[in-house]
């Protein structure tokens, strides 16, 4: 998927690549703020805050095994051995017991609470290093030993480090507290129960986490997650803490309007309501972020309204630029085609949005396209609100009626609903219905939004002659017990030596059958079998528009396009054992299939042939604790 964002100017040392980091991960860019680090670091690949802040970004996605094998790839282990006396020392220190923690709650059975008690012993023991040292910032450690010590059950433990905490910063003078302070104030008298004093830190805090000078989103996130386990642990009632609940993201859609003197379900007379009822919906939620396209009517008015009160643009448009102008721009009128320049520009500004492409391919008439540019936004919006711990909801300007093709508000609707968040709709229109669109004629090759695997055996090339016998018993025969289990959601199986292509009308899906091969094959014992010890199966899913016509060579349904050929740049740059997928398919199982699985975050990562970067994440199972 592409980006038009501009990309960052030269930054020459490593202060001022830290300074663009910290810049995403105030706006909530916690993708783009880790690839950053990334970056920075083949430059400056010894610089510890940098790589503090690399695996702190990446935690921040909720990607702790992977955050958990940089930490150790990038030597942070031992900052624990050293002195703890300055701040860095110490942020490098609290990255383990951080990740510890993560991992703690995203357990389950018995063994939970046995994590979470490990996780605060971590955690202790930098605190205790930090005191001997006299390095004031330590007080952060200390609350969160007392935070994973009520959650491990060990209410006495909890109570004597949450008041050690109080006490020192019981000697700071007002004017020395920031909002780190403030929050580990407010963290260590919920766990003692100090609710009155709690809610006066409450009071403190929220204009800190909302002032243009503090602003940081991704700080903001971690402290209220460490809240509401508080609360709940406290069975404190959740609405305690709404105050600091952090601004909202939508995403946001609506009818095309008419061009003035035409009907249309979204009437031109109609615009200024519209707007207001726009602005005052905003308002009333709080958002702070908004997910749609750019076409004239709706999607501007909201694209404008979410610019004037400096909340984020995240723009998501179905194909390339000039040819969405021609098509669902320009026929409203030309004021509109300057009003949708304004909005695109605000958004490649990255402190204002960003700005993506669904697909680089042309419209060609297919109103699918429209479709899979509305499933990404969404569960684009999904992604940004689970990651910032905030409210996420759709808004919808809506004539009531149905769609009368292949896409439109009312099937995007539909769509959201069926995630359980909530949603506004903002009436419009005045009982226009528009004639039923004619069926699409039958062409040879049509182009249906697809969800496509491709898999290879690492090591299948040095196979002897004696060997491939038994891979093709053994392993193929893995692979087909694997297919022949979900053969009713399978649309295509193909395969070519160790090569394995499938194709699946469902995201969750192709997810599903992914993984289960990858458990089948780990779980084949190839010494015994006298293969090689280092097989290994990789695997890559993209989800796209791809061609479906039948192959005049295989005489059977098959499959083309740039979207088949994403798919297939992935498998080769997967580890393996393992999943990886597009942010594409990402965000769609985001949307459809968020209680059954999740995809951690890798990083812009090179895809074969020199395609080009792409966002990768790690596809998992989701644990029930977790969900």
């Amino acid at each position: 998927m592409a980006s038009e964002a501009a990309a960052a100017e030269p930054i020459f040392s490593p202060q001022e690549w830290l300074a663009h980091v910290r810049s995403y991960e105030r706006h909530g860019e916690l993708f783009r703020a880790y690839d950053l680090a990334k970056q920075a670091l083949l430059r400056f690949p010894d610089d510890l805050a940098l790589r503090h802040r690399a695996v702190l970004c990446l935690a921040s996605t909720g990607a702790t095994h992977k955050a958990l094998e940089l930490h150790d790839e990038l030597g942070l282990g031992r900052i624990g051995e050293a002195a703890l006396d300055t701040p860095l020392a110490l942020d490098a220190a609290t990255l383990r017991p951080r990740l510890l923690k993560d991992a703690a709650l995203a357990s389950e059975g018995a063994g939970r609470a046995a994590a979470m008690a490990a996780a605060a012993a971590a955690y202790r023991e930098v605190y205790r290093k930090a005191t001997a040292v006299g390095n004031a910032d330590a007080y952060y450690p200390g609350v969160n030993a007392a935070t994973l010590s009520l959650l491990a059950g060990r209410e006495s433990e909890a109570f004597a480090l949450a008041r050690d905490v109080l006490d020192r910063l019981g000697t700071w003078p007002a004017s020395r507290k920031g909002f780190y302070e403030k929050a580990s104030e407010l963290e260590a008298q919920l766990v003692l129960g100090e609710l009155e004093r709690a809610r006066d830190s409450v009071a403190a805090i929220r204009p800190m986490m909302r002032g243009a000078s503090y602003a940081d989103l991704r700080a903001n996130a971690a402290m209220l997650r460490q809240l509401h386990l508080i609360v709940a642990a406290k069975r404190l009632d959740p609405a305690w803490l709404e105050p600091l609940a952090p601004a909202c993201v939508i995403h946001y859609l609506g009818h095309i309007i008419a061009a003035p003197g035409e009907p249309g379900r979204f009437p031109a007379e109609q615009e200024d309501a519209v707007r207001q009822a726009i602005v005052e919906r905003l308002a009333a939620d709080d958002v702070g972020c908004g997910y749609g396209s750019l076409a004239a009517g709706a999607d501007i008015l909201f694209a404008e309204a979410l610019l004037a009160r400096d909340a984020r643009l995240e723009l998501v448009l179905p194909f390339a630029r000039d040819e969405f102008v021609e098509v669902s721009v320009r026929p409203a009128g030309e004021q509109w085609v300057g009003r949708f320049e304004t909005c695109f520009a605000a958004a490649s500004d990255p402190k204002r949005g960003d700005l993506r492409y669904a697909t680089e391919d042309r419209h060609l008439g297919d109103d699918h396209l429209f479709g899979y540019c509305s499933q990404l936004a969404m569960g684009l919006a999904l992604l940004r609100a689970r990651h910032l711990a905030a409210a996420v909801e759709q808004i919808a300007v809506w004539d009531g009626k149905e769609s009368s093709g292949v896409a439109g508000t009312a099937l995007d609707v539909a769509a959201w609903e069926r995630t359980a968040k909530p949603q506004r709709i903002i009436p419009v229109g005045n009982g226009f219905t528009p004639a039923a669109q004619p069926a699409a004629p039958q062409r040879g090759m049509m182009r249906r939004t697809r969800a496509m695997l491709f898999g290879d055996i690492h090591g299948f090339s040095k196979l002897t002659d004696e060997q491939l016998p038994r891979f093709i018993e053994i392993v193929l025969g893995c692979f087909a017990a694997v297919i022949d289990r979900n053969r009713r959601d399978i649309l295509l199986a193909n395969t070519w030596g160790d090569g394995l292509f499938l194709v699946f009308n469902h995201a969750g899906k192709a997810a599903n059958c992914a993984l289960e091969l990858q458990e089948a094959v780990a779980r084949i014992d190839v010494v015994a079998n006298r293969l090689p010890a280092d097989l290994g199966l990789r695997i890559g899913l993209h989800l796209g528009p791809a061609y479906e016509a039948n192959d005049p060579i295989l005489k059977h349904d098959n499959y083309f396009g740039a979207h088949v050929s994403r798919a297939a740049r992935i498998e080769p740059v997967t580890p393996e054992g393992s999943v990886y997928v597009t942010e594409t398919m990402a965000a769609v199982l985001e949307l459809h299939n968020a209680d059954s699985y999740t995809c951690d975050y890798v990083g812009m990562t090179e895809a074969a042939k020199q395609y080009g970067p792409l966002r990768m994440f790690l596809l998992r199972r989701r644990a029930r604790a977790a969900a």
